[in-house]
């Protein structure tokens, strides 16, 4: 029986740059973001010392979306995700190792709110509605405009169809 680890993250900090959503080939969403997190200590002399961590995050899936819609620069965020160590090859051939998060939760400050993922998600599935065929609407107009988004619907979807090579992406 092999005895129980955690491998836990917690961080309140800022973002340092807009997220940056992506689709893999198979069409699954990733983002990464950077948090910087502070800590400052007097020295035994009086002095204030200030230090700032740099953080890569990553999210994957639906979580990934959510950053993307309403995360940006600055915001201060407080987010729990897991720490991961990966090794790849650089264009100029080089091994390399990374650290990153990847994220699990999240809630956003700053906007008078505080709003976890789960919350964010049931906000999402309210706002979507299902709608049958166009027939089934009594409003011709309507029609026009559910047809319009499936329209739309189908742009975007041939969009993160691109060919991007899973090994490529720096993060």
């Amino acid at each position: 029986m092999s005895s129980r680890s955690l491998n836990r993250v917690i961080l309140i900090g800022n973002l340092t740059r807009d997220p940056e959503l992506k689709y893999t080939p198979s069409g699954t969403a990733v983002c990464s973001f950077g948090v910087a997190t502070n800590r400052s200590w007097k020295t035994a002399d009086g002095e204030t010392k200030e230090e700032t961590q740099y953080h890569r995050i990553v999210a994957w899936q639906k979580l990934a979306e959510l950053c993307g819609k309403l995360l940006t620069k600055g915001r201060k965020i407080y987010l729990e995700g897991r720490l991961v160590y990966r090794t790849f090859t650089g264009r100029d051939g080089q091994q390399r190792t990374v650290s990153e998060i990847v994220l699990d939760d999240f809630i956003v400050f700053g906007d008078g709110r505080k709003t976890t993922v789960e919350e964010q998600i049931q906000t999402e599935e309210t706002k979507t509605q299902v709608v049958g065929p166009a027939e089934e609407m009594p409003n011709p107009e309507e029609n026009q405009i559910v047809n319009k988004q499936k329209e739309e619907t189908g742009k975007k979807g041939k969009e993160k169809n691109e060919d991007v090579n899973p090994d490529d992406i720096p993060f």
